[in-house]
């Protein structure tokens, strides 16, 4: 079968994508996903310096750094056009050359509060 994929944005003028690799699993509560994960906001990614990144996740913060990626993938986009429903093509909408790994565990940002002792009489 033949695919066709056509970019329109020209050479080099794609938008620029990463992947934000964090280890382990995110997790969120079934309140706060409603219908589904789209537009959930799972927290903020912040940059620190030149290819370092924090990205803090509800009481946990991760550091993480910029690294390229050996190949680069492309974000595709499948065209709805009745016209085209026999021959199925492909919009190129952006396109990956890096990744933000996140290889540490978290940082806890905030802290149980201390039992203070009771007195004793």
């Amino acid at each position: 079968m033949e695919i066709r994929v056509k970019c329109k944005c020209g050479e080099g003028e794609c938008a620029e994508w990463a992947i934000v690799e964090p280890q382990g699993a995110v997790e969120t509560q079934a309140s706060s996903m409603g219908s589904g994960v789209e537009g959930l906001e799972i927290g903020n990614l912040c940059c620190t310096s030149p290819g370092n990144f924090t990205f803090t996740v509800g009481y946990h913060e991760l550091s993480g750094t910029k690294t390229a990626l050996k190949k680069p993938l492309l974000v595709l986009r499948k065209r709805k056009d009745d016209e085209l429903r026999s021959r199925p093509e492909l919009e190129v909408i952006g396109i990956i050359r890096h990744r933000i790994l996140f290889k540490t565990r978290p940082k806890a940002l905030i802290s149980r509060a201390q039992c203070k002792e009771k007195k004793q009489a």
